[in-house]
């Protein structure tokens, strides 16, 4: 058989794993050891040693535990909820109510957290009971939880950036600054179309009642600013370069260890249980990595990297076409694969073709970013409409539904980004670290 026919069959043999259900990683993994197999014998499964040594001996991935490990302390230990309940008392009076607290409370939570899976059901757990009794549309409710839950891999720290800078060797600490403003954006974006939702259609999100008293400005500070002097600090030694990321977040878990024994019901129980569930998350991250290393040494073997770049040139794209290949790619990708499936197997691909078209690779990976949010929302795979469709306990499709809107704010930063690249880039450039 020849290599083209065999690629193709693997290609196919690829997707139908997924179509079946199959785990992302064994999905990703069982094709690429079978290509090697087929195609070069025993021989060629000897390179397996030096690329399974050479995917995780990377000092990136480091970062990767240590952010989970903080997250799980914050949200095991309570102080998630305390974070969001301060929150409600002090945005509940603009138009939209607790719908508002649910966007503001996943850009907060996104930032310690780095994931959106988590970012979505941590705010959604602790939410959607209150939004129900209160009588708000189930949809929009719904829908800025799993909107605002993919904020979780946008706004710093990103485990998603921190796997595409695993695969591209591009600089974590410039990647997280560049999605702090574009992640800024994003959620004003997210929460100006809630306020004049509300104020257009007032039955969607009832007027909270009450005043806002000092005492309780005070008490949802003293409930805020903990985390919030966690996420600058985290943030500031990056930016000034007096630590590295995986610095930054170690220190970040002494703090975060701090902030859930002060301010928290942090006990020798949940820490194991936090210590248990980080492991097995930042396993399956690990894992997934390693397939894809695997499946991009196949691919490499096979010279496919090469044949792509060379058809797309061939093609002569212009930037806009190539973008809007990009966009069919990524929502289709979107439809089927978990984020990170959708970086492992399409930046090694894709991140050759960068230089020809002039494309800053920490921009693009804000993009690819950008464009796997919008896979978090995107059916039937897109996993945050299942997260929060499991906590709400309604109708899948209510959830679906609700997140249009914010598809379409998504597409509109992207348009930004494509028209101002200083947006993403504007930080990056002004890091001390460089």
């Amino acid at each position: 058989m020849g290599g083209e026919y065999l690629i193709v069959l693997i290609f196919i043999l690829f997707i139908g794993l997924l179509a079946t259900g199959m785990s992302v990683p064994y999905a990703i993994l069982l094709p690429g050891v079978l290509y090697l197999y087929l195609e070069g014998g025993v021989g060629a499964l000897h390179g397996l040693g030096i690329t399974t040594w050479g995917s995780m001996d990377a000092y990136t991935l480091t970062a990767i535990p240590l952010f989970v490990l903080m997250a799980e302390l914050l949200q095991g230990s309570g102080v998630g909820m305390r974070v969001y309940t301060g929150l409600s008392r002090l945005v509940r009076r603009i138009p939209g109510g607790l719908l508002q607290t649910n966007i503001a409370g996943c850009a907060m939570f996104a930032a310690v957290s780095g994931s959106s899976i988590a970012t979505a059901a941590s705010i959604g757990q602790v939410a959607l009971p209150e939004l129900k009794a209160r009588k708000y549309d189930a949809r929009l409710a719904t829908g800025t939880l799993a909107a605002g839950g993919t904020l979780g891999i946008l706004i710093p720290p990103s485990i998603a950036m921190i796997v595409y800078a695993t695969f591209t060797e591009t600089s974590v600490a410039k990647l997280f600054m560049a999605g702090v403003i574009p992640g800024i954006v994003l959620t004003l974006l997210f929460m100006l179309y809630v306020a004049v939702k509300a104020l257009m259609q007032p039955d969607i999100a009832p007027v909270e009642r009450g005043e806002l008293t000092w005492r309780m400005v005070w008490r949802s500070l003293v409930d805020i600013v903990p985390v919030l002097l966690l996420i600058v600090g985290i943030m500031g030694a990056i930016y000034t370069g007096v630590a590295t990321p995986t610095e930054a977040a170690a220190a970040g878990c002494l703090f975060a260890l701090g902030i859930a024994i002060a301010f928290g019901n942090l006990t020798w129980t949940e820490l194991a249980g936090c210590l248990k569930r980080s492991t097995l998350m930042v396993s399956n991250i690990l894992f997934i990595t390693y397939a894809a290393f695997v499946f991009s040494y196949a691919m490499s073997y096979a010279g496919v990297g090469e044949a792509i770049t060379e058809f797309i040139v061939e093609m002569h794209l212009s930037k806009t076409g190539f973008f809007i290949a990009l966009l069919i790619l990524f929502t289709a990708l979107g439809a089927l694969v978990e984020s990170l499936g959708m970086i492992v197997i399409t930046v090694p691909l894709l991140y050759p073709l960068l230089a020809a078209y002039g494309i800053d690779p920490v921009w693009f990976g804000v993009v690819v970013v950008l464009f796997i949010e919008m896979g978090q929302i995107t059916p039937p795979i897109g996993i945050n409409l299942f997260v929060i469709q499991s906590i709400s306990r309604g109708k899948l499709s209510d959830v679906v539904v609700g997140t249009i809107p914010f598809h379409l704010l998504m597409f509109m930063l992207l348009l930004m980004l494509v028209v101002w690249p200083e947006l993403a880039l504007w930080l990056p450039n002004h890091i001390s670290n460089k």
